[in-house]
This record gives C-alpha cells, structure tokens and sequence, in this order.
C-alpha cells in the first residue's frame, strides 16, 4: 500500500485593504478563532495567528491535498464575511495580495515567537518594511510594489 506524507509549515501574512486599521482588540480573538477553525476544515492546521489593527500572520502547517491558493482564498473570504457580520463594518475586505513563505521545521518556535509579539514588533516597523524585509530574507525576486499593495 502506497503513503503520501508531507510536512510543510507556512508563515502566511496579509494586510486589510488599503491597510485600514480594522481588526480592533474586542474582535481580534474571536476573529483569530474563527480564522483557526477555517485552517482546520482544510486539514492546515494552525499553529499560531496573530494580528494587529492592519495585517494578520499566521503559521500553519499546509495540507498535502489541499493548494495554498485555495486555502488563502478560502480563509480571506470565510473571514471576510464573518468580519462584515460581526462588526459595523460592511465594506471590510483583505488586500487581494498575500506573501507565504516556507518554515524549516528548525524555525518553527522562532516564527511563533515572531507572530506572538506582533504588537510589540510594530511599534517599531510597518508593515510595508516588514513585507520588504520578508522579501529579502526569503529572496523574493518576483516582487512588485505595484502588485502587492492594495
């Protein structure tokens, strides 16, 4: 009998649109358990999510059956709805870009550590300088300021 295994972990980030400052501490919780069980349906389990007003960052480890694309849109758009339900916000909507990078299983608690203390990482650096940090680190060519930012 044949097995298929994987074990792949994910830093996923992605800001509100137009980086609005939305994601309020009364809903951050609820919104962050919300989000938590979406990764479960699609068999991604979380490992840490955390935001601050603008953006959210989560690690979780990605699915063999399921594509990243997938489980991006699907939580955006789940999320999306569920924020436009439980705030006085009906226009709420995530930027329509997204970075995602790989986690050597030797990083894992370093990147929990680093979500853990977004706020106190923010007081320091935006989120445009932390994407432009990201995308040194993990060598990402293919950036376009043009095309990530909305």
């Amino acid at each position: 009998m044949s097995q298929s295994l994987s074990k792949l972990y994910i830093h996923l980030t992605f800001s509100t649109k137009h980086r609005q400052p939305l994601i309020c501490n009364e809903i951050r919780s609820d919104l962050h358990s919300y989000m938590a069980g979406t990764f479960k349906e699609l068999k991604s389990p979380a490992l840490i999510i955390n935001s601050v007003t603008d953006h959210v960052h989560f690690l979780f480890r990605l699915s063999k059956n399921v594509a990243m694309a997938v489980i991006v849109e699907q939580v955006k758009k789940s999320s999306s709805k569920w924020m436009k339900e439980h705030t006085d916000n009906p226009l709420f909507y995530w930027q329509r870009g997204y970075g995602a990078f790989s986690v050597s299983s030797s990083k894992v608690d370093i990147v929990t550590r680093y979500i853990a203390r977004q706020e106190e990482h923010h007081k320091q650096l935006s989120f445009r300088e932390e994407i432009e940090r990201f995308m040194k680190e993990y060598d990402v060519v293919e950036y376009s300021e043009d095309y990530f930012w909305d």
